[in-house]
């Protein structure tokens, strides 16, 4: 089954208002405490592959900033607990840099899902976006910017050098949720997810360090993987908004229809349609591994924690039998615990 949808599909074109044309990317990312990304010296692994061998220290943020980087901690550790679980695996200044950088994507998100609760209007919510984004492009925002996120995410970028055309990308994919509420094939929904998760991946390493050129294919397939988990277990809770996330294309593969999935019924063909998308994102994820090797060794644990953390949800999908209307699919802390030591095993023979 894994090689009946394609899984390395085209990357988008733009970013509709505001595209920028994608940076070319640096022969290797490694970052200084202020400048751009700079080459470190690497050696080869064994596929001739350069990776970071001996990084420069990364400091910590300025003590002015902390307050900024600590409510960004807040805001991870009370929405997504499996997040913040493998980010604190991460060496303390990677880890309030890659915080910073969720805690944006999460106030970005919601911005939109929220507009509808607060009574805007499409239109009013794309304008209230577009400030947003205007506030958050700013390196150096104005003495009048109080918000935490705004100026974490703002030191975090200056520090790491991290371009501003994949934050306008992820914007670009957030926005899509104003006016997009089904999606016909998988190709459709390959870019929505590139541009919601698969630039977040790219501007993670820009924080973790990675060899870019071999690695960013990777990232855009754990990106894809990570949405695409995060789709199927959230398939109850979309549908009471009227989404449908899952292709049009699939659900009429297994005569599954659209009312049905609004309906909430769970029967033979939605079990059928959700082991074809669960085997879907099992082979992303299993494309996206290789790419771990090619971080920063203090990176590599906490990024193959997460993998592995929203990989174990597939298959809690499957012990609740397939029921994502009323069960929610998720980890105990213990359970993620469980897995560290292979995990560490494993990442620190590469």
């Amino acid at each position: 089954m894994a090689n009946e949808w394609p899984t390395n599909l085209p990357l988008p074109a733009g970013s509709e208002q505001w595209a920028l044309h994608p940076p070319a990317p640096a022969p290797y990312v490694a970052f200084r405490q202020a400048g751009p990304a700079a080459a470190v010296p690497a050696q080869p692994l064994a596929g001739g592959l350069p990776i970071q061998s001996a990084p420069a220290p990364i400091p910590l943020a300025a003590p002015a900033l902390r307050p900024a980087y600590a409510a960004c901690t807040r805001i991870i550790k009370t929405h997504s607990a499996s997040f913040y679980f493998s980010a604190r695996l991460l060496p303390p200044p990677k880890r309030q840099a890659v915080l910073a950088l969720y805690a944006f994507c999460r106030l970005s998100d919601e911005l939109v899902d929220g507009a509808a609760g607060r009574g805007l209007a499409v239109a009013a919510a794309e304008r209230e976006l577009a400030a947003w984004a205007r506030r958050c492009a700013a390196l150096h925002p104005p003495p009048g910017e109080t918000e935490p996120v705004v100026l974490a995410w703002a030191d975090t970028r200056r520090r790491f050098a991290i371009p501003q055309a994949l934050a306008d990308e992820l914007l670009a994919g957030v926005r899509m949720d104003l006016t997009i509420a089904r999606y016909a094939t998988w190709a459709d929904l390959w870019i929505y997810c590139y541009r919601v998760a698969s630039t977040v991946g790219q501007m993670s390493m820009y924080i973790t360090g990675a060899d870019h050129r071999a690695a960013v294919n990777y990232a855009i397939r754990l990106g894809v993987a990570l949405q695409l988990t995060n789709i199927l277990r959230d398939v109850g809770a979309d549908a009471q908004q009227g989404r449908i996330y899952l292709p049009l294309a699939d659900l009429a593969r297994f005569g599954y229809p659209p009312r049905d999935l609004l309906a909430g019924v769970l029967d033979d063909r939605f079990v059928a349609l959700m082991q074809f998308e669960i085997a879907r994102a099992r082979a992303l994820y299993a494309q996206a591994w290789p790419g771990i090797a090619l971080l920063a060794r203090d990176s590599r644990l906490a990024v193959a924690a997460a993998a592995t953390v929203y990989r174990a949800i597939l298959a809690r999908i499957e012990a609740n039998g397939y029921d994502v209307f009323t069960r929610r699919a998720h980890l105990s802390p213990a359970a993620k615990l469980a897995l560290l030591p292979r995990l560490w095993w494993e990442t620190s023979r590469q």
